[in-house]
């Protein structure tokens, strides 16, 4: 099946802005590897976790890319797991650093070149940063979180455009007024008459 539309809107939360880009998202899987050995005689062993964390604290240092218009490269420690007892020196130790991107996730990869010397790296998640279509009359703006957007090339020109703010998703406190819903609804139909003409 072979999709016509032109345009496609895709309604994630800025707050009713049209988003003139987005940041990429670049998840790096951070593996220590070390000597297991009884806790009580550390220096039988090598401690994965000491290393894990001294390439954590390095990362914290490193310069990450800019972009004029995205900013800087950000990234959040997402999931650290290691060891295998309390009372074992830990042989392994591993952490999922997720990076929002500004340009192409291979750059990132080339700033991190310095942590080699402590962990292996391994690509779990690349999606690319992009420049979306905007519509004159509409309000815009830029946005650091990654959407769907990449994954969506077969329903045309993409556009982004929702109620809510990405402030509170992903929290205990994430909701959408209901203000907010009544003004998206007028905004697509705007924005649907709009593209017609176009």
């Amino acid at each position: 099946l072979v999709s016509t539309a032109r345009y496609l809107i895709n309604g994630e939360p800025t707050g009713n802005r049209l988003g003139a880009a987005t940041r990429g998202a670049y998840r790096v899987r951070l593996r220590a590897s070390g000597r297991a050995a009884h806790s009580a005689y550390p220096e039988l062993g090598d401690s994965a976790i000491d290393k894990l964390l001294d390439a954590l604290v390095a990362l914290r240092d490193l310069p990450l890319p800019e972009d004029p218009a995205l900013g800087k490269t950000s990234y959040t420690v997402g999931l650290m797991s290691g060891g295998v007892a309390p009372n074992v020196v830990p042989p392994i130790a591993e952490a999922d650093v997720n990076f929002r991107t500004v340009g192409p996730a291979a750059d990132v990869l080339s700033s991190l070149a310095p942590l080699r010397e402590r962990v292996t790296l391994e690509d779990i998640v690349v999606v690319p940063p992009v420049t979306l279509t905007t519509v004159p009359g509409f309000e815009t703006d830029v946005f650091s979180f990654t959407t769907d957007i990449p994954f969506l090339t077969a329903w045309g020109k993409p556009l982004l455009l929702g109620p809510g703010s990405v402030h509170v998703a992903h929290t205990d406190d994430e909701h959408v007024s209901i203000v907010e819903l009544h003004e998206a609804v007028d905004l697509y139909v705007g924005l649907a008459e709009t593209l017609l003409r176009m």
